[in-house]
């Protein structure tokens, strides 16, 4: 199966992986302490692998469209935070299950969402340049915003050894070894033809990540399964209200459907494979954060489906009036 197929299904293979995961855990409880010594290196492999696809030696590309790259900043940093602080009044009061939604709703995609940028006929060469100005920014903002969003005890346990290992080691590490990768891809078509098979590998890796998990991580998948239908009306309203935010913020930056599309794509999207290795780094006592990041990422994968016909067919449409009546 190449690139364009796996992507096109990820999301079967996503619930394939975990159901398999699942069953061999049930069915041979030893096989998970087997596997969760890979788990680690398995998971920077596919950070390395994920960065390498984002263009960070094109970053000032992004600074050629100020009011493009100020509706993408402004809805990503400010306003989605906003958001995602917002639907705390629907989540539950345990703490890891809010530390997980906030985790993955607050940082946005940086690989994928070119592609369903370019499934839903938005404007890819924006998506591309605004990719490393994002990854680079939602690093520098993380660590500012659960600060912010969790004062407290819940901080200190952010701020543990472990933690603080998976940011650097898990995080930092890959990204400036993919941006090494990028600038020797940038000299000789060998190392380009290296970058180009690395991008084949964010999906099996991720499905690999989730068979993992879910194979070590078995009473605690399926404990959380009632806490699913909880999440599930939160990340949808997410989804929808990310939605009519690309569409306000490209009426206010007087922005091109092609550009709105984008805003969309990214406001929808968000950055589970960086936040994953963080939420899997957390005391025991707030592990079930790392189901709810999953979950997420299932679910979002689903709505994009939706985003593919919602996005390009009614909140930014080409025929003439597009603007003033996405419904």
């Amino acid at each position: 199966m190449n690139r364009q197929a796996l992507e096109r299904h990820q999301v079967f293979v996503y619930l394939a992986a975990i159901l398999t995961g699942l069953m061999l855990g049930t069915a041979l409880p030893a096989a998970g302490a087997v596997l969760e010594p890979l788990l680690w290196p398995v998971l920077g492999l596919l950070l390395y692998a994920t960065f390498t696809l984002v263009p960070l030696n094109r970053l000032r590309d992004a600074f050629r469209d100020g009011r493009f790259l100020a509706a993408a900043v402004l809805g990503n940093f400010v306003l989605i935070p906003l958001l995602a602080w917002t639907l705390m009044l629907l989540a539950p009061e345990d703490p890891a299950v809010r530390l997980g939604i906030l985790l993955v709703l607050l940082v946005p995609c940086t690989d994928w969402f070119i592609t369903f940028t370019q499934l839903g006929g938005g404007d890819t060469r924006r998506a591309i340049a605004f990719s490393p100005v994002s990854l680079l920014l939602q690093i520098l903002l993380l660590p500012i915003y659960l600060w912010f969003l969790f004062p407290g005890d819940l901080s200190l346990a952010l701020a543990r050894d472990e933690m603080l290992r998976a940011f650097f080691g898990l995080i930092i590490v890959p990204l400036l070894l993919a941006l090494g990768t990028e600038h020797w891809a940038a000299r000789s078509d060998k190392p380009r033809r290296l970058v180009n098979r690395l991008g084949d590998l964010p999906v099996p890796l991720l499905a690999a990540v989730v068979f993992i998990v879910a194979t070590s991580q078995v009473p605690l998948v399926v404990g959380a399964l009632p806490l699913l239908l909880h999440l599930l009306p939160i990340f949808i309203l997410f989804l929808v209200a990310a939605g009519w935010l690309a569409w306000a913020m490209s009426r206010l930056f007087r922005l091109p459907p092609e550009q709105g599309r984008v805003l969309a794509f990214s406001f929808g999207t968000r950055n589970s494979f960086v936040v994953l290795p963080l939420a899997l780094a957390l005391p025991t006592s707030l592990e079930v954060a790392v189901v709810v990041v999953v979950f997420q990422s299932l679910v979002e994968l689903l709505g994009m489906a939706v985003f593919l016909w919602w996005v390009p067919k009614r909140l930014f449409r080409d025929e003439g009036n597009n603007m003033g009546n996405p419904a």
